[in-house]
């Protein structure tokens, strides 16, 4: 994929300026990865007169079939060979997108240190963009761009020059000109049109897609002609995200009419009332932490272990609720364990209250006796912690010496990755992640540890439970089979 920004200057205002809009300096050739591969920022011209800018992104085409689980772009479940013979190595898309997103992303907001009045100023531009998937062709590029201020050319690419007889394809080179936007602007109309275009994403359009449309169509797109088609579009055409949508853009509309802010219009009900807050997903952790809660209740567990307790947020949360008795807090790191006194302020705790819960340095690698008799043990975003190599030896201690009545393991589930648009194609969710799993492999493993050691397992999602990829968070319940159960077994 490929795409070009150009602009023109003269001593006093030199072409070059664009590179402190851009933030990547004209003399360097950068590379930055991106969700689906590598982009490369270069500068093929360069002096006062005349400045242009290349971004050119490579996709890691095998990243893309793994991730997607052979689901098609997008599309039908049965389309493998889409996942192979494909355009998005070459045509601007959703990809291109995310990753003008990525590498531009204070040029997006319109953000220059150095050169603020550049940036607040319209400049002369020129955009290229040699293949662009364009579903309705070239009228609809120039429906969608001209309203906007710019000079389209959208010349279709035929599907074989030998063969004139076969007609055009889908795709479009496109050339854009103007001279009344700044450079902000125009990134924001590539950054919102290019999937509209292509009718199709690459990820997930999950509710926070409306918040990004909104942001990058903040004065443009309330007042658009092809409004709502660009707000189907973009957002996959999910209808209940699309009215969301169009009522936020129509109050924006009825402001600007009325030369009022969005917020003296929209104040029929006050900010802290209402769905708005219940719609609100809460963070993944918090949803991990609840899953867990819900599962130790539901377990009947009066004295829990949190096995690696980090900085004691789960610890608090078990304190909070009178059922549980005792709570153990055990880490390997001092440091994280200081931390968690001083969350849960242990120096000032109550007595009755203190004397429930302890924190306790150790390594979930050893046998250790203070953890033997307990009815529950918790290993929330642990296990991937660990070596490979080392996972016997806590699964031993904690299942074949400590074991308590339940254990709960959650583990990221890597299948969801793809969903998390920022995330580098083939890297884990956190630095000191060793592995992360699929949910075939986290079930292979917990299933082997169950009959290992005398346990039943069952599976939970923690999180939305994506209909191609699953959770983001995948949590096994672990409870001990009695002797006759496991006489019967």
């Amino acid at each position: 994929m490929f795409l070009t920004i150009s602009t023109s200057g003269d001593a006093a205002r030199p072409a070059t300026d664009l590179g402190y809009l851009l933030h990547k300096h004209p003399a360097k050739a950068q590379r930055f990865s991106t969700s689906y591969g590598t982009a490369h920022v270069f500068y093929p011209e360069a002096d006062d007169r005349r400045c242009t800018a290349a971004l050119l992104l490579e996709t890691d085409t095998a990243a893309l079939v793994r991730r997607a689980k052979g689901k098609g772009r997008g599309g039908a479940p049965d389309a493998a060979l889409a996942q192979y013979v494909n355009d998005r190595p070459y045509a601007a898309s959703s990809l291109l997108a995310v990753a003008l997103s990525n590498v531009f992303s204070s040029a997006l907001r319109g953000v220059c240190a150095a050169r603020p009045e550049r940036a607040a100023a319209p400049l002369p531009l020129r955009i290229e963009v040699p293949a662009l998937p364009a579903r309705g062709g070239p009228d609809l590029v120039r429906r969608l761009f001209a309203p906007l201020g710019w000079t389209v050319t959208a010349e279709p690419v035929p599907l074989d020059s030998e063969f004139p007889e076969w007609g055009d394809s889908r795709y479009v080179r496109l050339v854009l000109e103007a001279g009344s936007l700044t450079l902000a602007e125009a990134l924001r109309h590539l950054y919102v049109l290019l999937p509209v275009l292509d009718d199709a994403k690459h990820y997930w359009v999950s509710a926070d897609e409306v918040d990004k449309l909104l942001r990058a169509g903040e004065g443009w797109l309330p007042g658009h002609p092809e409004q709502k088609l660009i707000t189907s579009r973009y957002l996959s055409r999910r209808w209940s995200l699309t009215r969301r949508a169009m009522e936020r853009l129509e109050l924006v509309r009825l402001a600007e009419t009325d030369d009022t802010e969005v917020g003296e219009i929209d104040n029929a009900v006050p900010e802290d009332t209402g769905n708005e807050a219940e719609e609100k997903p809460a963070p993944l952790a918090v949803q991990r932490r609840e899953a867990i809660l819900s599962a130790l209740r539901e377990s009947g567990a009066a004295r829990v272990l949190d096995l690696g307790c980090g900085q004691g947020q789960l610890v608090q949360e078990l304190l909070r609720d009178a059922r549980f008795t005792e709570i153990t807090g055990v880490d390997v790191s001092v440091r994280a364990l200081t931390i968690a006194a001083r969350r849960l302020k242990l120096d000032r705790m109550g007595e009755r209250q203190a004397s429930r819960v302890t924190l306790l340095q150790g390594s979930l690698a050893y046998t250790d006796k203070r953890l033997k008799g307990y009815d529950a043990a918790v290993l929330s975003e642990v296990i991937e912690h660990l070596d490979l190599p080392r996972l016997p030896a806590l699964e031993y201690a904690v299942f074949g010496h400590a074991r308590p009545h339940t254990v709960l393991v959650t583990t990221p589930n890597v299948e969801y990755n793809v969903r998390w648009e920022t995330l580098p194609a083939g890297h884990v969710r956190h630095g000191d992640h060793r592995f992360e799993w699929t949910r075939a492999q986290f079930q292979d493993w917990a299933r082997t540890v169950a009959e290992r050691h005398g346990y039943d397992v069952e599976f939970t999602a923690v999180g939305p439970d994506d209909p191609e990829v699953g959770p983001p968070t995948q949590m096994a319940v672990f409870v001990i089979r009695t002797e006759k159960e496991a006489k019967a077994a």
